[in-house]
C-alpha cells in the first residue's frame, strides 16, 4: 500500500513523524495483504504515508505579502517575524522583499541600499528579475533603513527596523511611486506574476512553522498556475530537507519491520531510502505535475473557508475526485488519481518480487484516495489555524 507524498497535512497530524513516501503493504507470499508480515516479535509499523515539502529560493523568500493592501512595514518583531531558513546563522538576522510599483507590478533591477548604525553596515543590492532582494546575516538591535531607487519611480525609503537575533523580516508594502510630473500610465496586469506570489507564498505554509502545507491555496480567487510553475511547486516539494530526512527515518521504521522485503542489514536499508525516495518522485512529478499541465488541472487544495458546514464537509471530501481546471471549472480529477494509480505501477519496477502485483497497486490507490479525503477535512477544519503564514482573510 502506497500513501501519496502530497498528503503532507493529514500525515503531519496522524502519526507520521515527516513528510515522505510509505510503501504498500505486503504479504509474506507475495500476495496482496491488508496487514504486514508477522514475525517473532512484530513491531508496529506505521501506516505509510507521505508527505512533501518546499525549498525556498532567494526570489521566493521575499516575494512573500507584497501582494496584501493592507500590509505595511512593522518595525522588530512585531508581526514579520519568521524562521530563517535552514543553513542560516541562527544568531543573525535577515531582511527580504520584493519591489513592486503602486499597480502591483513587479520593478526589477531596482537598486537597494541597507544602511545601519555604523558605516559598516552599509550594503546595497540589485532587484532580481521578479523583483526580490535579501539582506541576510544583519545584526540584530542595530536600526537599519532600506533606500530603493528605480529608474522612472520616486525614491522608497523604510522606516527603522530593529531585528532580533533569528528573526526573518519579510519588508512589507514596497510600492514605488511615479514622478509627480508623470499623469498617466497604461498598466497591463500579469496574471503569471500573481499566480507566482501565490505560490511563493504558499510555499512558505508550514504547520507549526516546520510541515509544510503548501498544496493548499487560501486565496479566494487563485490565478491559475503555468507548466513551470507546476513544476517548481513539485520541485520544491521533492526536495525539500524534510522529504529526506523523513525518507531517512521511516527506512529505519520499516527495517525494524522488515518490509518491504530487502532483508535486513544496511544494504537492505539503503534500499528501502531508494524506495521511499522513488515512489516521492513519481507520485509527486506525475500527480503534481506533468498530469496537471497535460491536462490543464490544478493540482492544490482549494480551501473553501465560508459556506454552511455541510457544504464545507462536502468540498473537502469530493476532493479527491473533483478539482479545479486552469480555466476555473471544475473537472473531474484525473491528474491526481492517475498519478497514484502511475506512481503505484512504477513501483513494481524496483520493489522485491513477493512485494508486487496489480492487486496491491489497487489496493494502495484506494487507500490513499481514503486518506485524501480525511486530508480534505484536516484542511478545511483543522490545520489553518496551525499554519501561521497562510493568507488571512482581508
Amino acid at each position: 500500500m502506497r500513501l501519496s507524498p502530497r498528503l503532507n497535512s493529514f500525515v503531519l497530524l496522524t502519526g507520521a513523524a515527516l513528510l515522505v513516501p510509505i510503501p504498500r503493504t505486503y504479504s509474506q507470499d507475495g500476495g496482496p495483504s491488508l496487514t504486514t508480515v508477522d514475525t517473532k516479535d512484530p513491531p508496529d509499523a506505521p501506516e505509510p504515508q507521505y508527505m512533501a515539502a518546499s525549498v525556498v529560493s532567494l526570489d521566493e523568500q521575499s516575494v512573500v505579502g507584497q501582494n496584501r493592501n493592507n500590509a505595511g512595514v512593522k518595525e522588530g518583531q512585531h508581526g514579520n517575524a519568521k524562521k530563517p531558513p535552514s543553513g542560516l546563522d541562527p544568531m543573525t538576522a535577515n531582511i527580504s522583499g520584493t519591489v513592486i510599483d503602486v499597480n502591483g507590478d513587479v520593478v526589477p533591477g531596482a537598486a537597494i541600499v541597507l544602511e545601519g548604525a555604523d558605516l559598516v553596515d552599509r550594503r546595497t543590492a540589485v532587484a532580481s528579475d521578479r523583483g526580490a532582494f535579501q539582506f541576510d546575516k544583519l545584526k540584530p538591535g542595530v536600526p537599519y533603513r532600506i533606500t530603493i531607487e528605480a529608474k522612472g519611480f520616486e525614491d522608497w525609503k523604510s522606516p527603522p527596523v530593529i531585528l532580533n537575533p533569528d528573526q526573518y523580516y519579510l519588508l512589507q508594502d514596497i510600492k514605488l511611486k511615479l514622478p509627480a510630473s508623470v499623469t498617466s500610465i497604461t498598466v497591463y496586469s500579469s496574471p503569471v506574476q500573481i499566480a507566482t506570489q501565490q505560490v511563493i507564498a504558499e510555499e512558505h505554509q508550514r504547520v507549526f512553522g516546520i510541515f509544510p502545507n503548501f498544496y493548499v491555496t487560501y486565496e479566494p480567487h487563485p490565478a491559475p498556475l503555468t507548466t513551470k510553475l507546476k513544476f517548481n511547486l513539485a520541485y520544491k516539494a521533492y526536495t525539500d530537507v524534510v522529504t529526506f530526512a523523513g525518507v531517512a527515518f521511516l527506512a529505519g521504521v520499516y527495517q525494524a519491520g522488515d518490509i518491504p522485503n530487502y532483508g535486513q542489514g544496511w544494504d537492505a536499508y539503503g534500499k528501502r531510502v531508494a524506495a521511499g525516495l522513488g515512489d516521492t518522485a513519481t507520485d509527486i512529478f506525475i500527480g503534481g505535475a506533468i498530469l496537471p499541465s497535460l491536462l490543464h488541472q490544478d493540482p492544490r487544495y482549494f480551501y473553501q473557508g465560508t459556506g454552511t458546514t455541510k457544504s464545507r464537509v462536502r468540498h473537502a471530501v469530493f476532493f479527491p475526485f473533483v478539482c479545479k481546471g486552469d480555466n476555473g471549472k471544475t473537472q473531474p480529477n484525473y491528474s491526481s488519481l492517475g498519478g497514484d494509480l502511475a506512481s503505484g505501477a512504477i513501483s513494481n519496477t524496483y520493489y522485491p518480487q513477493s512485494n508486487r502485483g496489480v492487486g496491491l497497486v489497487f489496493q494502495g490507490f484506494l487507500v490513499t484516495t481514503g486518506v485524501r479525503m480525511v486530508n480534505g477535512l484536516m484542511q478545511e477544519f483543522v490545520l489553518r489555524r496551525f499554519t501561521p503564514s497562510a493568507r488571512q482573510p482581508n
